[in-house]
């Protein structure tokens, strides 16, 4: 069996020689937590994916999917400890120059309609031959590549790249006071996407569409389902229809939090698997693959665990064992590694997936 073909089959739940062993989010390292793996191992070139022999993972076709033009990267202000920005989306933010906390996010692109409607017109504009800059060569590559292939990525959604536009309790409010906005966005963005596909699927084989949202906490969806369905699905269904027609097999969704209320509702309209199910917000992917027998998961197992004790190790590679007996899993922790983790406890658990997975 080749990779390609057990990375989709797996996450169609369908029959396999094993389980992937494969290079992707859930099993890759922040940059700070490399920098401490070097000290540690005593390998200045450290290479993750190539020490413990992963496999490639979705090759992801390079397309501007967002404001394009970018918005000019800018500094605003400067401290040892801090930096000021204006991102390629237009967000400004303040960072850590240790890169070692998520950003302070101060303004967004997005505050009225009147900007939404000046930022569709300059920057959403279709055009292909520079949205689609290196689509040719990746299609002659790909097949020597042995990997899957995927449209959409991080930061794009429904709900997450609306998010990024207007920041998150300005979109929240939006669902209220600005419906229509929210849903022209939401569309625009989504015909956008299509567009783009429609030229990908001309020259390349796909295998997966996935879409970003990150739009959970612990307390689960940060919006009801019934805004779920009433602003997002119809979109999805658009995506979904044009999986079906391209014959694209897996469609997935992304999402941090609680995602026991979004799960059941995106598999209605054509979702098929999912990733990360964070175990710190009440996720249990054995219990999710007992209840969904046909959807594909991804990651799951709790990466605060490799920051402690054997015990804690022991607990999630236990829950690897049942995920990789009940089988339609890509095994990988639920996000990056942070920087709070030893390299010998890493290795340790790699090592011992790994065993798992080949047998030796």
């Amino acid at each position: 069996m080749t990779n390609r073909e057990r990375i989709v089959k797996t996450l169609l739940c369908e029959k396999t020689d094993r389980a992937p062993f494969a290079g992707w989010l859930g099993f890759a390292p922040w940059g700070q937590t490399v920098d401490r793996w070097k000290r540690e191992s005593g390998i200045g070139d450290l290479d993750v994916g190539r020490y413990f022999g992963l496999e490639p993972f979705f090759q992801v076709v390079q397309a501007h999917m967002g404001a394009y033009p970018n918005f000019e990267y800018k500094v605003l202000s400067e401290t040892e400890e801090y930096v000021v920005i204006v991102d390629w989306r237009g967000i400004t933010m303040r960072n850590r120059r240790d890169g070692g906390s998520m950003p302070d996010f101060i303004a967004y692109p997005v505050k009225t309609p009147g900007d939404w409607e000046r930022y569709k017109a300059e920057r959403l504009q279709l055009r292909l031959v520079e949205r689609l800059p290196n689509l040719k060569p990746f299609a002659a590559d790909i097949p020597a590549l042995d990997a899957p292939v995927q449209l959409g990525f991080f930061p794009f959604g429904m709900f997450g790249t609306a998010r990024d536009m207007m920041g998150a309790e300005e979109l929240l409010m939006a669902f209220y006071d600005e419906p229509e906005l929210v849903r022209d966005i939401i569309r625009t963005y989504t015909d956008l996407w299509l567009a783009l596909y429609e030229e990908i699927v001309k020259v390349v084989r796909v295998d997966h569409i996935h879409i970003w949202e990150d739009m959970s906490g612990k307390q689960g969806s940060l919006i009801s389902m019934a805004m779920v369905e009433a602003f997002m699905m119809p979109e999805y269904d658009k995506m979904a229809a044009f999986a079906a027609r391209h014959k694209i097999p897996i469609l997935s969704a992304d999402s941090d939090g609680l995602v026991d209320q979004l799960v059941p509702v995106m598999m209605k309209h054509g979702i098929n698997a999912f990733m990360p199910f964070e175990v710190q917000a009440g996720n249990d992917v054995v219990a999710y693959r007992r209840q969904y027998p046909k959807l594909g998961i991804m990651g799951g197992l709790d990466k605060s665990a490799l920051a402690k004790g054997r015990p804690e190790m022991h607990r999630e590679l236990d829950r690897a064992e049942q995920m990789l007996a009940l089988g339609g899993w890509v095994p990988g922790f639920d996000h990056l590694i942070p920087p709070d983790v030893p390299w010998d406890n890493f290795k340790y658990a790699m090592t011992e997936l790994r065993k798992m997975i080949f047998g030796t």
